[in-house]
């Protein structure tokens, strides 16, 4: 028989982030660089944009509640990327000209998102129930707590890679 270990929220944000990275490598895996910054039209977005910013979004935010530094500069990925966007950009806001100015092989995308993720769940692992009310923006009303901001990075990432998941199955369906 086996004992119910308690479940902490640590517990569930470590599970909830932990679903997005199969997700991300199912999308990005096995598409060559051009599929990956194909555009259904020109107003859409590409996967590569889309998984790049939802990795940007997770390393801006979690850093900033872990109090540490993104990987995107401290780890050199914005220097390996080498794209023509501040080194602050997350992706938010962006124009047509930006979406296309993201390009990148499967390879820099899942390398990117996998140490951004790898930083979260070190974040999330660390997380206790007393510190989710803890206030991290105060921009808003009402001010953001940090189990907010966290479930916030969570709903990103899913929509993010749910929509690069409907953009590649029309780029196969149209190559058939």
């Amino acid at each position: 028989m086996q004992m119910e270990v308690p479940v902490t929220s640590s517990d569930l944000l470590v599970e909830a982030f932990g679903r997005i990275p199969d997700l991300v490598h199912g999308v990005i895996d096995g598409l060559t660089p051009d599929q990956l910054t194909a555009r259904l039209d020109g107003e859409a977005n590409s996967i590569a944009w889309l998984v790049w910013h939802l990795s940007r979004i997770a390393d801006d935010h979690v850093a900033d509640v872990a109090g540490s530094p993104q990987v995107w500069t401290s780890a050199g990925w914005a220097q390996r990327w080498g794209l023509p966007l501040d080194v602050a950009d997350t992706g938010y806001g962006h124009t047509t000209q930006q979406v296309a100015a993201v390009t990148g092989d499967a390879e820099m995308l899942r390398g990117y998102f996998d140490a951004v993720h790898a930083m979260t769940l070190q974040f999330a692992r660390s997380v206790t129930d007393s510190n989710l009310d803890r206030i991290v923006d105060e921009r808003w009303d009402p001010p953001v707590t940090l189990g907010v901001r966290l479930v916030s990075v969570v709903g990103h990432s899913f929509e993010q890679v749910g929509q690069a998941a409907y953009v590649r199955g029309i780029l196969q369906r149209k190559e058939r």
